[in-house]
């Protein structure tokens, strides 16, 4: 039996996120600390009081979702939790990164503050939004985008029956309109742009030249990419891969093929909500999945 660790992705944030965990066990809150001293903003804080619509603010909802995977993969590995991968949903990869050794944790949260402002910059300056396009293939949603009037493209390609689409507003919303128009269900995403696409450039530039000088290590399991749908082996450039990462389509569908052909079959989410097991059930046959996001569903992670 092999297991991998799986984290988060933006959009999932909930006000209070992870805090039972905090509160059955303080030595957690270092974790906000660390993260804090980084950002030169009180994170702990943010979770605990910010409304909906505060926390959903890139620049508070990345550092925050990551921070809250690696409270509850902590809180699981002091149970003895432990994996022989990772791999992460967009954001999540940057958790998974801290969890595979490749960063420190201080390095995770100047990795993800710098990411977090290019591209809450970039959204500022571009009118994008993303879709969720659910019960309709992934070509089909490709010819849509692609006989669109505008720029709209495949973002995630999340399972089976979901894609989501991301671009300039008007294109996305006239494509959803076209993907309801054969039976599919379209659900816009709490997120402030068309992230993983061309319109975030100059968020994928200014990431670049702030973490090039980053130290990336060898992570010390296997770590897998959303870039490439498989697992990574070149980590001589990592600053390179993860702008291209800012910009490029999450091919989490490939992904999973591939971790399962690895032989894993025990799948288990660390952050808010259970999105990644929610992927996992309807993508993969055969396979345990599970998720980690407070106290109740820990105790699940080792029934």
């Amino acid at each position: 039996m092999a297991t991998i660790a799986l984290f988060s992705g933006q959009g999932s944030q909930y006000e209070k996120m992870g805090l039972d965990l905090v509160r059955q066990d303080a030595s957690l809150k270092e974790i906000y600390k660390t993260a804090s001293d980084v950002l030169g903003f009180d994170l702990y804080a943010i979770i605990e009081d910010s409304d909906a619509q505060t926390l959903a603010r890139t620049i508070y909802a990345q550092p925050a979702i990551m921070a809250t995977s690696l409270v509850c993969l902590e809180a699981a590995k002091k149970k003895g939790f432990t994996y022989d991968a990772v791999a992460g949903h967009s954001l999540g990869e940057y958790a998974a990164m801290v969890a595979s050794g490749m960063l420190s944790l201080e390095d995770g949260f100047r990795v993800i503050k710098a990411r977090s402002e290019a591209m809450d910059a970039a959204a500022s300056a571009a009118d994008g939004a993303m879709c969720a396009i659910l019960k309709l293939a992934p070509a089909e949603v490709e010819r849509i985008c692609t006989e669109t009037e505008g720029y709209v493209v495949p973002a995630n390609y999340n399972s089976s029956v979901q894609t989501v689409i991301a671009g300039d507003r008007d294109a996305v919303e006239k494509a959803a309109a076209a993907c309801t128009a054969l039976k599919a269900r379209a659900v816009p995403l709490a997120v402030a742009s068309a992230f993983h696409t061309k319109l975030m450039q100059p968020a994928a530039d200014a990431f670049y030249e702030a973490v090039k000088d980053v130290t990336f290590h060898e992570p010390n399991v296997t770590f897998y990419s959303n870039v490439l749908g498989t697992a990574r082996t070149d980590f001589s450039d990592m600053a390179s891969a993860l702008a291209a990462h800012i910009v490029s389509p999450v091919r989490f569908t490939d992904e999973l093929a591939a971790i399962q052909a690895a032989g894993i079959d025990t799948f288990v989410e660390f952050g808010p909500k259970n999105v990644l097991t929610g992927l996992v059930k309807k993508t993969l046959k055969g396979v345990t999945a599970k998720n980690c996001e407070n106290c109740e569903t820990l105790e699940g992670v080792f029934a």
